[in-house]
């Protein structure tokens, strides 16, 4: 063999063992990359909906009781309910947490959604405030009244005023009456509905008021220490079943056991413990421990 023909051949045997080479590592990364992503894979993620961004600090200690299970729930925040439940209903949420009983209701009548309540979170409390007077025993008559002007929460605060025995409704309107609705006004309250996030700083031009107890928080008042009037929010109360907070799946994912096990964790002590001890009253937990 000539000299050149041994310097080709000593070239090829080198390309072909570095190619060899080269495939080994090609090889063993495409494994290692496998490996990880099946690790990866074990993980299953459930899509969470809330609205505002209040309950993150509940979703961050459900993903502690989450992380042996190997689930893990990405919580991504909506502006409005309206949206949420669209997106719930299409499939990109897997599970909302923002609306009770009665606001459910009436989505489904309205929209005709599928949806089934797979747990229950927390209610809460609407009560009366008043900058004015202690006690609605002082009402006088003709007083001024500030409500909630959306028709869930409207319907709400007249079964409050109704439960202090200012009012009484149409029994056949359920917990969701209006104004036109109500049958007997003793003191002929003016009952007046204003936009919830101002009712409080407007409560100087009224006698009293009801709104929500976000918004009570959100102008450093506390919902059971600073109203004059409150409704405990006993869980075996019938009055206080509509107002519950609820997990709200589509019904064709009911018995989703992965779905199952994010509730037994939102329903669990260390959630329950967090919600009476950071949220103060604003939610109340609607499970027991």
């Amino acid at each position: 063999m000539s000299k050149k023909k041994r310097l080709q051949w000593t070239s090829l045997s080198i390309v072909g063992v570095l190619v060899v080479i080269l495939g080994f590592i090609i090889f063993s990364g495409k494994g290692n990359s496998s490996s990880s992503s099946s690790n990866n894979s074990k993980t299953k993620v459930v899509n969470i909906g809330v609205t505002g961004s209040t309950d993150i600090p509940i979703w961050k200690e459900i993903n502690k009781k989450l992380a042996k299970e190997h689930i893990y729930a990405k919580v991504k925040v909506f502006s409005d309910g309206d949206a949420l439940n669209q997106a719930t209903s299409n499939g990109q949420i897997d599970i909302n947490s923002f609306q009770h009983y009665a606001f459910l209701k009436q989505e489904e009548q309205q929209k005709h959604y599928k949806f089934a309540v797979i747990g229950q979170t927390y209610i809460q409390p609407l009560n009366i405030y008043s900058k004015k007077i202690k006690s609605v025993k002082e009402l006088k008559d003709g007083d001024k009244i500030a409500i909630p002007n959306n028709p869930t929460n409207a319907g709400r605060a007249l079964k409050v005023l109704e439960k202090a025995g200012l009012i009484k409704t149409n029994p056949k309107k359920g917990y969701s009456p209006t104004l036109t609705d109500i049958t007997s006004n003793p003191k002929h309250l003016k009952i007046i509905e204003v936009d919830p996030a101002a009712i409080l700083k407007l409560l100087p031009n009224f006698a009293a008021g009801i709104t929500n107890a976000n918004y009570v928080q959100a102008n450093h008042m506390n919902p059971a220490k600073d109203s004059i009037f409150q409704i405990a929010p006993d869980l075996k109360d019938p009055y206080n079943k509509p107002w519950i907070n609820v997990l709200v799946t589509r019904e064709s994912e009911k018995n989703n056991a992965t779905f199952k096990k994010v509730v037994k964790a939102y329903n669990s002590k260390s959630v329950y413990d967090l919600i009476k001890k950071e949220y103060k009253g604003v939610d109340v937990p609607a499970f027991n421990y």
